[in-house]
Formats: structure tokens, C-alpha cells, sequence
């Protein structure tokens, strides 16, 4: 497995146990839909429900990693999204969240995570 998955891998884990801290409920993991996919998808609380992007570094060189979430990726992430919703017959409160990770030597510098990130 090349170096950058494993840390994005290592990365989602990190993340699903932060919010299950948070009292999350998670459902999906790597939810794929066409060509989108959501790293996570939760419920914060019994009607929110989250769509979670993970992005992990090994260090903030080039700007945050949420920094990489661009408009092209918000767009695939809310398509997919919308299928997930039509999967499960949901249409109610949504939010979009990313959860930012920077790691070094395996452990962890500093977890961000920012609320309503776009949309």
C-alpha cells in the first residue's frame, strides 16, 4: 500500500474514533456512489446528519488538508451525498463537515474539525 493511503487510512480511523468521542453515531464508511465517495457519514444527533471528509498530512507544509477539499470536491462530495439521501429515503437536515488531521511520525500533531464546511 503506497505511503499517502495508509496515512489517509490511519487518518479515517483517527477521525471515527474522534467522533464517536463526540457521541456520534457512524453508519457508513467509504461510502462510494458513482465516482464520489464520503469518508464518513454520521448522525451528530438523532436528525443531523453529517457527511464527513477526512483529509490527513504528515505535516502542514503546503497549507491545512482541508485546503484540498476545492470546489470540484464539494461538488462530488454533495452528489454522492444526495444518492446516499435517495438510498435511505432521507430528506431532512444535512451538513457537510471535514475533519483535518496532520500527522507525524504516526502521531497525532493536531486534529481540526470544522462544522458546515461548505454549502
Amino acid at each position: 500500500m503506497a505511503k499517502h493511503t495508509e496515512t489517509g487510512k490511519r487518518g479515517e480511523a483517527i477521525a471515527a474514533e474522534f467522533l464517536t468521542q463526540k457521541g456520534w453515531r457512524l453508519v457508513e464508511y467509504n461510502y462510494r456512489a458513482g465516482r464520489g465517495e464520503v469518508d464518513i457519514i454520521a448522525w451528530a444527533h438523532d436528525k443531523l446528519l453529517v457527511f464527513v471528509e477526512v483529509k490527513t498530512r504528515s505535516g502542514d507544509g503546503f497549507g491545512g488538508p482541508e485546503d484540498a477539499v476545492n470546489l470540484r470536491k464539494q461538488d462530488r462530495l454533495a452528489r454522492t451525498a444526495g444518492r446516499y439521501m435517495e438510498q435511505i429515503g432521507y430528506d431532512w437536515e444535512i451538513r457537510f463537515d471535514i475533519v483535518a488531521i496532520i500527522l507525524r511520525d504516526d502521531k497525532v500533531l493536531e486534529i481540526r474539525h470544522i462544522e458546515d464546511a461548505f454549502f
